[in-house]
């Protein structure tokens, strides 16, 4: 399932990854007292910002390895829009 070029694949994987992700990083805070439930207190932004980051790993690899064009501008796409959405949503 992983080896088709198409946009769904891409936004799927952007989609999913930054979440899965971002879960890991709130398990790895949560014991050190910095996580409220699942509210990060001192910097709200820092681990979601680092988990939609971790999409950029995944689109150098559809681009460069596998070649997959599509897959990866689904990637950018979804990675953009959660980067905006993250802007908007920390800066208020």
């Amino acid at each position: 399932m992983l080896n088709k070029d198409n946009w769904v694949l891409g936004f799927l994987l952007g989609l999913l990854v930054p979440m899965v992700v971002y879960g890991i990083i709130l398990l790895i805070l949560m014991p050190h007292g910095h996580v409220d439930g699942l509210i990060y207190r001192p910097r709200p932004n820092a681990p979601s910002l680092a988990a939609i980051c971790s999409n950029l790993f995944l689109f150098r690899y559809y681009m460069v390895n596998k070649k997959f064009d599509r897959t990866g501008r689904g990637l950018l796409l979804v990675t953009f829009a959660l980067i905006l959405f993250s802007f908007y949503f920390f800066s208020r």
